[in-house]
């Protein structure tokens, strides 16, 4: 069967699917009401499945010799005390590695997110994904169980994980000590937070669909930003003209590209709303970003 992509769905469809997964409905009323685009045979349960994550293939496999990767625990005092992270470096590289703090979606650390830090690592980088579910037990390896449990977190708390998470990289003996960040939904929220906290110590900041950040603290963004966009995102595509009024006040240097067509998550290589081509795209001006402002152009 050929792979499914977000043209094989209604819209709507693809809207309410949304919705679901950012918690604005749950299952039931995304089942009720995607049940009218049901037909043919196929169900609003199947729908939701089609559209729903699969990870048996990866881009970078988890045993790939040319990735060492381990999984580490950090102080977080003014988190939630303890977290846990994936780090993942290129295996023949000796030196050390700028590095590159990799914020997941809102479900913690799956799959496709330590496939993203392996791609990093190929890069040339030292890549370490945080999960911010780990205080209650870790990603559960079922996406459902991982929303629902997302909910339950102290996001003052996530926050700081999150923070010392940055520390906790650039002090890494792997590591030069200057670091940027990149994050996808919550994670692109994520990394335009940590842009308005960490000034100096960071770099650069790709955000991925990301939401914007309270715009009075935009004057204390001292990196660079990259913001990559989804044309079919209402809901995050509404808080980027205020957010970039607060940028050019504050004489920010950014970059924003949207993709035409584009659904929110289009990089997630693992769903239906993966475009092939604005994800390729994005991930070269992503890579090129830290070249030029984490890496200095120096490989």
């Amino acid at each position: 069967m050929p792979r499914m992509t977000a043209h094989d769905f209604d819209q709507e469809v693809l809207t309410l699917f949304d919705a679901y997964v950012h918690g604005a409905i749950d299952r039931r009323a995304f089942l009720e009401k995607a049940a009218k685009y049901a037909v043919g045979g196929i169900t609003a349960a199947m729908l939701l499945d089609r559209l729903s994550p699969n990870f048996a293939a990866t881009v970078v496999e988890p045993d790939d010799a040319r990735v060492k990767t381990e999984s580490l625990e950090f102080a977080s005092p003014k988190g939630y005390g303890k977290a846990r992270g994936y780090l993942a470096r290129p295996a023949a590289k000796k030196g050390k590695l700028h590095g590159i703090l990799v914020i997941h979606e809102n479900r913690g650390l799956n799959p496709h997110i330590e496939d993203i830090a392996r791609r990093i690592a190929l890069e040339n980088f030292v890549a370490f994904a945080p999960d911010a579910l780990f205080p209650l037990g870790g990603y559960p390896g079922d996406e459902d169980k991982a929303r629902e449990e997302f909910r339950k977190l102290d996001q003052a708390k996530t926050r700081e994980d999150f923070i010392a998470a940055a520390g906790f990289l650039s002090t890494r003996p792997e590591c030069t000590g200057k670091i940027g960040v990149v994050g996808f939904c919550y994670g692109g929220g994520m990394a335009n937070f940590l842009a308005t906290r960490l000034g100096s110590d960071l770099a650069a900041s790709v955000a991925f669909y990301g939401s914007a950040p309270d715009t009075e603290d935009v004057p204390k963004i001292k990196c660079r930003l990259l913001i990559q966009s989804a044309e079919k995102d209402d809901h995050i595509n509404a808080s980027w003209p205020e957010f970039e009024k607060a940028l050019k006040a504050a004489k920010v240097r950014y970059e924003r590209f949207l993709y035409p067509g584009t659904q929110h998550g289009f990089n997630n290589d693992t769903t239906p709303r993966y475009d092939e081509a604005a994800a390729k795209l994005a991930w070269k001006r992503t890579i090129a970003f830290f070249d030029e402002h984490v890496r200095g152009n120096q490989k």
